[in-house]
């Protein structure tokens, strides 16, 4: 099965041309914080389940490097008795000693620098995004779960009631509020580092203009981590990593995702007649009055430009006309652009 790594996706992106101190320092404090994400164990105290957590790392990235095994596991030793007799000793190292031995791995320059520390960063990633999907299932099944400990609560008689409901929906804020702070962490390790990156839902993308990134992706990557945008937060990501692959189509998909976030409003609100032809209709539910106008009809006709004169040109055959393409600053204007109208409309649900 493909995995997508963050090593693939930038491969043609040069990002660092030597490893120095600083990304030696950088590789092992985030995998600090990978071992701070993956350190607890189950509810039942379930030891094999951590383990099997940093096999399915291991075997996963191995697949995309193309090798056996990220870092040595046999290991054979030799020891001394009490009477001094030598007796061989050998074994596997565990699977955590041995992603670990994998990202903080010497530079011996066997490879260019960039290709050594985007292999790295990768399992950071996978790592993250492991966590992350344990997370997004624990929140999932937060109502199930609440909807059991009430029936609990209510059947028990005698002694003091404990209240399971408010226990488990703390364990839950702790739980979220913890991975939070590591993914917090992480950010500013590249931060301080000064590597121009950024992880968000399960993806480390780059992340050149810092104000940018705090005012308007941060927010934009918050608001669409909730299941109900998946398709707007997956168009995203691939417009990102289509503009900086340097690909003609990013804007595409950036357009893609804000279209899908007006037409997941307008179902969601109800206004849907199912007769709507195109993203513009959609916008009208957004208008309309007896809707409660969401838009104002200023807003509403500024966001129907946006996909006239930026998605239009691009997205439909050219004819015998010049092929439109935009400059490197338009295509960042026009993600940006995109962002910050998602973060406005999801803000007012």
């Amino acid at each position: 099965m493909l995995t997508d790594i963050f090593a693939y996706r930038y491969l043609d992106q040069p990002i660092w041309s030597n490893y120095t101190e600083i990304e030696q320092r950088l590789l092992n404090q985030v995998f600090g914080v990978v071992k701070d994400a993956l350190l607890p164990y189950s509810h039942d105290g379930n030891v094999n389940e951590r383990k099997n957590k940093w096999k399915i790392l291991h075997d996963k990235l191995a697949r995309e490097l193309g090798v056996a095994e990220l870092s040595t596991r046999y290991y054979s030793v030799t020891q001394r008795n009490a009477f001094g007799q030598e007796f061989p000793v050998s074994g596997l190292f565990p699977w955590d000693h041995v992603c670990e031995q994998f990202v903080n791995a010497s530079y011996s320059r066997q490879c260019e620098a960039d290709r050594f520390i985007k292999e790295r960063i990768s399992f950071i990633e996978l790592a993250l995004r492991l966590r992350g999907d344990d997370i997004a299932s624990a929140n999932s099944q937060l109502a199930s779960e609440i909807r059991k400990a009430k029936i609990t609560d209510a059947c028990r008689s005698g002694g003091p009631l404990g209240n399971s409901v408010d226990l488990i929906v703390n364990n839950n804020k702790v739980l979220n509020s913890a991975f939070e702070t590591q993914i917090d962490e992480l950010n500013e390790r590249f931060r301080r580092a000064k590597a121009p990156l950024t992880y968000h839902n399960g993806f480390i993308q780059l992340a050149i203009d810092q104000h940018i990134e705090k005012e308007i992706r941060k927010p934009f990557w918050d608001l669409v981590s909730d299941p109900l945008w998946r398709n707007v937060d997956t168009d995203m990501k691939e417009a990102l990593d289509r503009r900086d692959s340097n690909d003609r189509d990013s804007v595409i998909f950036a357009t893609k995702a804000l279209e899908s976030a007006i037409k997941i409003i307008s179902d969601t609100k109800g206004w849907t007649r199912g007769t709507e032809n195109g993203a513009l209709q959609y916008v009208d539910n957004l208008i309309s009055k007896a809707n409660g106008s969401y838009l104002a009809t200023w807003e509403g006709d500024m966001l129907k430009d946006y996909f006239r004169k930026v998605r239009n040109p691009i997205a439909h055959g050219s004819g015998s006309e010049s092929m439109p393409e935009l400059t490197l600053f338009q295509t960042d204007w026009a993600i940006e652009a995109a962002m910050s109208w998602v973060r406005t409309l999801i803000r007012r649900m």
